[in-house]
């Protein structure tokens, strides 16, 4: 077909049909709460927040479901092999990854784990990393002895992306005082190249990092996948604090210690990395970096970096050419809270929310801080509308790790999940607050406004567990978004989502050819469905909380059972347009 190589695969509801093809040119502690919000808090606990549709809002709530069949069970669980004294390295763990390492179609899925306290080594395989296959037929086996990916250290996150452009997805995990790169060697194993890599994180001084979240891009757009990593604290146990009486330690706020300056590395092509964290400008800046995500928020064509921060103001790294970054987090308004405090950010999403074109951000935080929702106004800077979401009310009595923001009724509005628990594991001895929580999907009824939906979601979205890392796809094929989440001490949950197929779907698969990167990272997609209505993506695989997400790029399409035109912006500038595309397929499509 014109306009690059297409392929499509059947989805489980609706027909399939590659359509017809033209090329063209075309994110420990609590936050200060308003009074009016602070005498709500209670009414609000355990409860769904009504929000007032604004008018040319769609859909009503109600409509997303999520479902754990047994069949589906991972056997999973992260091990944190917390102490008495409650290190802080304890509470912050559990990313996870949904990638399809094989190519065989169906994503599959990688957790990380931690290790034995204080050696911090897998002294025993209940803390290996896991990798599990997807058998195609809903069920999963655990290949990671044989893939070679258990790990060796304390492991807190984990970035999945195809550094060497071969095809096959290789892995970047987090940890405390090392990382490790695994490629994959396409025949169902991976080999650890961290040291030939260069990409340890040890400094030249021999200073070890505390990474937790990692993130591919190709930020001087050369068509090669380069790694950024936010680092946390200078933490070690030499140094470690205890806070709270003995008997009822709790998890020390990361007040108490130093930040780190977050590192990138800039890929050489010849399978080694260079840090360009000084010469970028990105090591002058030093946080508490957690979560992070990536997205052209202005649209000049070259890849920005928001970083959330622990009780620190946020980043928001803007790419300057490929050469270097300016730090403009403050003047875009989103370093802070609106009531000029720093929160105790954690998971972020950087994605349109509201059809305009422009990716907003979505993040969470500690209970009372309230999630954040900023809005993109396209002049350089974000408006925040965490409260006229709906958001506000709704998530103040939550402490939310991971968030994912996902069409999940595929009704062409993209919801939010957020994966919750608290950070101290006996806040309960201290407080009215509840270390395990349910997790939580807020449903978007148009506009960017949101209603809690959890209730109505389905008897396994009602479990409260301590929760962490979520990572979302498609893991059937079907067209509807999946939810994996870890949880300390109890077995990972899949949320295989049940939600009515009534409305139709697309996602698409991008391969990048020459001049961009062979996963297609930073590809920007305008998408004009049968009946006019124009939505708005983009290729990453960075959401939520130190995990990575499938990197297709999945649109609900509500009634509209085909797709007029999709504009693809791809990394190295070329732009490439289909014409009448049928929904309810997986769509690959080649760069020109």
């Amino acid at each position: 077909m014109a306009g690059g190589n297409i392929a499509a695969r059947d989805g489980r509801h609706g027909g399939s049909d590659s359509g017809t093809a033209r090329a063209g040119a075309a994110r420990e502690g609590s936050a200060v709460i308003q009074g009016h919000v602070r005498g709500a808090l209670w009414l609000v606990a355990g409860l769904g927040v009504l929000v007032s549709p604004t008018p040319g809002a769609r859909g009503a709530a109600g409509t997303i479901r999520f479902e754990t069949p047994s069949a589906a069970a991972v056997g999973f669980t992260l091990e944190n092999a917390m102490t008495p004294d409650k290190p802080m390295i304890g509470s912050v763990l559990g990313g996870l990854a949904l990638l399809d390492y094989d190519q065989d179609g169906f994503l599959d899925i990688y957790f990380t784990n931690g290790a034995a306290i204080p050696s911090l080594a897998k002294s025993d395989s209940r803390y290996w990393n896991r990798l599990y296959h997807n058998n195609r037929d809903g069920t999963f086996s655990d290949v990671t002895e044989r893939a070679g990916v258990a790990g060796t250290g304390y492991d807190m996150g984990v970035a999945a992306g195809d550094y060497d452009n071969d095809g096959y997805p290789d892995l970047f995990v987090t940890g405390v005082n090392h990382n490790t790169l695994y490629r994959n060697n396409r025949d169902g194993t991976f080999a650890d190249v961290t040291r030939e890599a260069g990409v340890t994180g040890v400094s030249p001084a021999g200073k070890k990092p505390w990474s937790v979240g990692a993130a591919w891009l190709d930020y001087d757009k050369d068509g090669k996948l380069d790694l950024f990593v936010s680092n946390y604290l200078d933490w070690s146990f030499e140094t470690a604090r205890t806070c709270g009486p003995a008997g009822q330690r709790v998890s020390c706020s990361p007040a108490l210690y130093r930040g780190l300056p977050n590192t990138l590395f800039r890929n050489n092509g010849d399978g080694t990395f260079t840090d360009v964290s000084v010469d970028t400008g990105i090591s002058r800046h030093i946080g508490k970096g957690m979560g992070l995500a990536v997205a052209d928020f202005d649209a000049d064509g070259w890849i920005d970096v928001f970083v959330a921060n622990d009780k620190e103001r946020n980043f928001l790294f803007h790419n300057l050419g490929g050469r270097r970054f300016d730090e403009k987090g403050l003047a875009a308004g989103i370093a802070y809270t609106d009531d000029g405090v720093p929160a105790s950010n954690m998971g972020v999403d950087f994605r349109d929310l509201n059809d305009d074109g422009r990716p907003d951000l979505v993040s969470t935080a500690l209970p009372e801080e309230t999630f954040s929702l900023r809005l993109n106004t396209g002049r350089g800077f974000f408006e925040d509308a965490t409260y006229q979401s709906g958001l506000g009310l709704a998530t103040a009595v939550f402490a939310g790790w991971s968030v994912g923001a996902y069409d999940f009724d595929n009704d062409g509005d993209k919801d939010l999940f957020t994966s919750n628990s608290h950070v101290i594991d006996n806040v309960d001895l201290h407080s009215a607050q509840r270390y395990r929580q349910r997790n939580a999907v807020f449903e978007n009824i148009g506009a960017a406004r949101f209603v809690d939906a959890t209730k109505t979601s389905g008897t396994a979205m009602q479990v409260a567990r301590a929760h962490r890392g979520a990572a979302f796809g498609d893991l059937d094929n079907d067209g509807r978004v999946d939810v994996v989440v870890s949880a300390i001490g109890e077995p990972a949950v899949l949320l295989l989502n049940a939600s009515e197929p009534r409305h139709h779907w697309l996602l698409l698969k991008l391969i990048g050819r020459g001049a961009s990167n062979r996963d297609a990272i930073g590809a920007r997609i305008t998408l004009t469905s049968a009946s006019g209505r124009v939505q708005y993506n983009h290729v990453t695989t960075s959401v939520g909380y130190a995990s990575s997400s499938d990197r297709r790029v999945h649109f609900g399409l509500g009634a509209d059972a085909s797709v007029r035109e999709i504009q693809i912006v791809w990394p190295s500038g070329k732009v490439q347009t289909l014409g009448d595309v049928k929904a309810n397929q997986v769509l690959e499509v080649a760069e020109p």
